[in-house]
């Protein structure tokens, strides 16, 4: 199948947020069913589809083919490889366009260390990494990019030693080209502290035992910065990382995911939608494709 620009710009806002959203919140998503049409794939005689859910899979399949792939297949590749088939809901959690300094992190996973991956697909530039990667290393222990393999090389020469670099062989095979150091003692604490709700700030000084600023309200946040400057680095993102695997957990979002298709599961783990909207949404997936398209 030769993709024109339509169809492929239409592959890939199926797995947008405003499709999985639109599905929680009205069970139903007039706008899945406009890009779907737009994809030519309900045109193709040899594609039998029969569910909302297969018509994702279906998609994703096509989306995936070496040349086209977007951010969305290096996400699930990363959300299926490492976050679920390394570790597990229980264990580890994921952070998805996380501030990191001046930028924001595609997918960071904790687990016993924060670990942030950079992706740039086949369709991405090269020009903003540099910065890219300098601000995460203030943040996370361990950097790496993934890239298509046309970047590859480019990105080995142009990163440091420590930045570790991988490849998408297949869409679900991801192979290490150069492994990150880990180096918790380069992370920059007020850049970390700059990355975290108020209430996370608090939790890492009392589990450091330096007392939390006894201010009022609207100076809070330049006292506890005043506390953070003077903190070792590499205490700060162990408590960085035990203090987000708590509040930012996804292991209550394991019914969710467990019930629709593997196209869809990481854009369940990086897309908020309320627990309330959980059943309207797997029953929106259910939906025959036929039905579907009249969603209106």
């Amino acid at each position: 199948m030769v993709l024109n620009a339509t169809q492929l710009s239409a592959l890939s806002r199926l797995f947008s947020s405003s499709v999985f959203r639109e599905m929680a919140r009205k069970g139903q998503s007039p706008l899945f069913a406009q890009l779907f049409a737009e994809t030519g794939l309900l045109d193709k005689k040899s594609t039998v589809v029969e569910t909302v859910s297969s018509a994702f899979d279906t998609a994703f399949a096509v989306l995936r083919r070496d040349g086209i792939r977007d951010e969305y297949v290096y996400r699930a590749a990363l959300t299926h490889n490492i976050l679920l088939g390394r570790h597990s809901l229980n264990t580890a959690s994921m952070l998805t366009e996380f501030r990191a300094g001046s930028c924001k992190a595609d997918l960071a996973i904790l687990n016993g260390t924060g670990t942030v991956y950079e992706i740039k697909s086949d369709r991405d530039s090269l020009t903003r990494l540099a910065n890219q990667v300098a601000n995460y290393r203030k943040v996370f222990a361990k950097v790496y990019v993934i890239a298509g393999e046309a970047h590859v090389q480019d990105v080995v020469d142009s990163t440091p030693p420590e930045v570790g670099v991988l490849s998408l062989v297949r869409w679900d095979r991801i192979c290490t080209i150069r492994e990150a150091v880990e180096r918790p003692d380069l992370v920059c604490p007020l850049t970390i502290f700059e990355s975290l709700r108020v209430a996370e700030a608090r939790t890492i000084l009392r589990n450091l035992r330096i007392p939390v600023p006894d201010v009022p309200n609207t100076m809070v946040w330049g006292a506890m910065r005043e506390r953070f400057a003077t903190l070792v680095p590499a205490d700060v993102h162990q408590q960085m990382v035990c203090t987000l695997k708590k509040t930012r957990n996804l292991a209550s979002l394991s019914s969710l995911v467990d019930r629709l298709p593997m196209s869809l599961q990481p854009a369940a783990l990086s897309i908020q939608v309320r627990r309330a909207d959980h059943e309207r949404l797997v029953e929106a997936v259910c939906t025959p494709l036929d039905e579907a398209m009249t969603w209106a």
